[in-house]
């Protein structure tokens, strides 16, 4: 469907190409379309393309006193995708990716893909801390979407610098609890998370997960998935579940969580382009993550 077009009402998105900005950047985007070990069927590769999309159908303005304009208070690149981004070659590329991208960016946002792109994106980024948004702890073993936070932990990241928000009941197993808790990964629950709010919450987190590291804290890197959500909100995600949380409580707490300067990556994960309803409601929550990543960016004092 073509879009209206009106001068004085710019769309989100459309950013220029990385390699023709030059100099330091707020924001760069990057698709990581991981795919291959998913545990469940997928169409998550063709999800950046279709968040790129959805993004057009939005403004970049904050409404406030006074409106800010996204595009124009930051400076915003596009990188493209990562090819083949699966497998040890693929997070190889990724990390390299990554790595070159944050050294001229304040804010690194990969689109994913399925959950594994967390483990190269968070390496590469350079992460000391994570912050995962998930029903799930991604904690088992193997090597899969279900797996990415373990893998980082055995990598080196240190546990206790890891908190969890939104861990779901019958989403999980007993055992893998069991591991979270031996390991000292701080878990909000997603009935904690409710019964507290966005903001309350927010501050534990960045408090567990910035602390130590010089006076500048830790770099954190933040991983969005999608799966969080009550499946009416999220349909394309395949393991969300009736009962997640609403789409405007992860919109609050991913702004809340980037406006914090230590948050210097995240990922969207877990939406399957090619399962979402109709409307596409998935894929545009998802684009509407990317836009409240760049907002609290632009919040930052």
């Amino acid at each position: 469907m073509a879009l209206a077009h009106d001068p004085l009402w710019p769309r989100a998105g459309g950013w220029p190409a990385f390699d023709d900005v030059d100099g330091r950047m707020d924001a760069v985007i990057l698709g990581v379309p991981t795919w291959r070990t998913s545990l469940s069927p997928t169409g998550a590769h063709a999800t950046p393309g279709a968040v790129r999309e959805a993004l057009a159908r939005y403004s970049a303005t904050l409404i406030g006193r006074p409106s800010i304009d996204l595009g124009e208070a930051l400076r915003i690149a596009d990188a493209g995708d990562v090819a083949e981004p699966d497998g040890p070659e693929g997070e190889a590329s990724v990390r390299e990716r990554v790595r070159v991208l944050a050294a001229r960016a304040d804010l690194l946002v990969a689109l994913g893909g399925d959950n594994s792109a967390t483990y190269p994106v968070a390496q590469g980024a350079g992460a000391g801390a994570l912050i995962t948004i998930d029903a799930h702890y991604d904690l088992r073993d193997g090597v899969s979407n279900g797996s990415p936070v373990r893998r980082l932990v055995e990598d080196g990241l240190e546990p206790r610098r890891i908190v969890q928000l939104g861990i779901a009941d019958f989403a999980n197993s007993a055992a893998y609890a069991r591991r979270a808790a031996e390991w000292g990964i701080t878990v909000v629950t997603i009935d904690e998370l409710r019964r507290r709010g966005a903001a309350d919450v927010a501050a534990q987190a960045l408090e567990v997960a910035g602390a130590g590291a010089g006076a500048g804290g830790r770099a954190i890197h933040l991983d969005i998935d999608v799966d969080v959500c009550d499946r009416s909100v999220a349909p394309g995600c395949p393991a969300s579940v009736p009962g997640g949380l609403a789409a405007w409580e992860l919109r609050a707490l991913v702004r809340a969580l980037a406006r914090d300067v230590r948050l210097a990556s995240a990922d969207i994960v877990e939406v399957d382009a090619t399962a979402d309803a109709p409307d596409a409601r998935t894929v545009r929550l998802a684009a509407l993550c990317v836009l409240e990543l760049l907002a609290g960016k632009a919040l930052r004092p």
